[in-house]
């Protein structure tokens, strides 16, 4: 596996990487990191106000921006947004700076997550888009080099998981 000390976590969105890396980086004492947390901070706009103003392609660009800031830091949890691994680019900057690891969950499952906040997730539709956006990007989230499906199990069990599997022996 890759240089281990930078850690992605990708999915779709509801799968619970924002929750799951932040627990990670606490148990590990490192440094967490959400990619649409920053976008938003250095943008001085939500998430769903940059795509209502600029569009999705002003996003992304944002997006790629922020993730190579995100990879310079070492011993860090990074929680992408559910499109970040979408781009031959965002792939390519994941891939030569850590692990990446992608959380899977039934589309039913992230729906009944998502429907409670979908001003949060500007991408979200009806279960027929959904489900056509996630089949377009199962390809991509394919190519992490760790696959987790989520179901609903704890947010602190996942994390366990994750970090035995990427560190095994490792206690705590």
């Amino acid at each position: 596996m890759s240089n281990k000390s930078v850690l992605y976590l990708v999915g779709f969105m509801g799968t619970g990487k924002t929750a799951v890396g932040r627990r990670m980086a606490a148990m590990l004492d490192w440094t967490f990191i959400d990619l649409d947390q920053e976008i938003e901070r250095t943008a001085g706009l939500t998430v769903a106000e940059i795509f209502r103003r600029h569009g999705e392609a002003h996003f992304r660009a944002l997006e790629t921006g922020e993730l190579r800031c995100a990879a310079l830091y070492r011993n860090s949890v990074i929680a992408t947004g559910g499109g970040a691994c979408c781009s031959a680019e965002n792939q390519q900057i994941m891939k030569s700076t850590g692990v990446t690891v992608w959380l899977d969950a039934p589309l039913e499952l992230l729906g009944l997550r998502c429907r409670e906040q979908p001003e949060l997730r500007p991408l979200w539709g009806s279960p027929e888009e959904m489900e056509q956006l996630l089949e377009r990007r199962r390809p991509f989230y394919s190519q992490a080099e760790l696959h987790l499906s989520v179901g609903d199990g704890s947010i602190e069990d996942l994390a366990q998981r994750i970090l035995q599997l990427l560190f095994p022996g490792r206690s705590g």
